[in-house]
């Protein structure tokens, strides 16, 4: 599709680093060279941060915008892995601690990362995900119908393969790392009961999962919360990656 623009950001030291791919929501949108405080927090906790703008982000023209269409996810993630291996090539990030993250659609991505890309990553956390994309079709605002029909080129009664290849749920068995998902109890455009059918499954596998389920919609504008919610998911990946000097047997 093209060269792919990604923002890298290092901690103190020399690499390779524990590295955090920080997908950005959207899909028609980008991640700009500026303060962010969630990258900050990962590079305060001596990550390197990696932000790609994939095919289907804004400000590389309408065709890199429109590229995604009828492979919904996956033309994203080609992207995302073509980035992933330059980050481990050029020796920024340790391939053995590598986090694939986002929020909303980055949270999406991350649910279909760990499971088309399953020997990528070694941990992923998702916010407000779509994690089961036809459960999500029927419960969304209309307006998301909407845009998920020009998408896909139909709903999943007219495109049902399109949209089975697109929708993590489908992949939820080939995943390998430990899941870290939070959603909010009242999310109009990432309902709930999709993401329990994700959840659902990862507990059949008896795979290991955390779920942080809170009182609000798509994401908080409380700032104690969204604190909190940066805090459990450094503190999951601390947790679940390995250590920096593990031989890896």
């Amino acid at each position: 599709g093209g060269r792919v623009h990604a923002l890298v950001q290092k901690p103190e030291g020399e690499g390779p680093f524990p590295t955090v791919f920080d997908i950005h929501g959207g899909p028609t949108w980008h991640d700009s060279d500026a303060f962010a405080a969630q990258p900050a927090a990962w590079v305060d906790h001596g990550y390197a941060v990696v932000r790609v703008n994939y095919r289907g982000s804004t400000g590389y023209g309408r065709e890199w915008t429109d590229a995604l269409k009828h492979r919904v996810g996956l033309i994203e993630l080609e992207d995302i892995a073509a980035v992933r291996a330059w980050a481990v090539e050029s020796g920024l990030a340790d391939p053995r601690r590598l986090v694939l993250t986002g929020g909303s659609w980055g949270g999406y991505l991350t649910l279909l990362g760990l499971g088309t890309q399953p020997d990528d990553w070694a941990v992923g956390i998702a916010a407000v995900p779509v994690a089961d994309y036809v459960t999500a079709y029927h419960d969304e605002m209309e307006a998301l119908k909407s845009l998920d029909r020009t998408l896909f080129g139909g709903g999943p009664d007219e495109v049902p393969e399109r949209f089975a290849a697109s929708s993590p749920l489908t992949y939820v068995d080939r995943v390998r790392a430990p899941v870290y998902i939070s959603a909010g109890v009242n999310d109009p455009r990432c309902p709930i009961r999709q993401v329990e059918n994700y959840v659902e499954r990862l507990v059949g596998r008896g795979h290991p999962h955390e779920v942080y389920r809170y009182d609000a919609g798509h994401g908080s504008l409380v700032v104690a919360e969204r604190v909190k919610q940066v805090g459990l998911e450094l503190d999951f990946a601390r947790r679940h990656l390995p250590d920096a000097d593990a031989d890896g047997r």
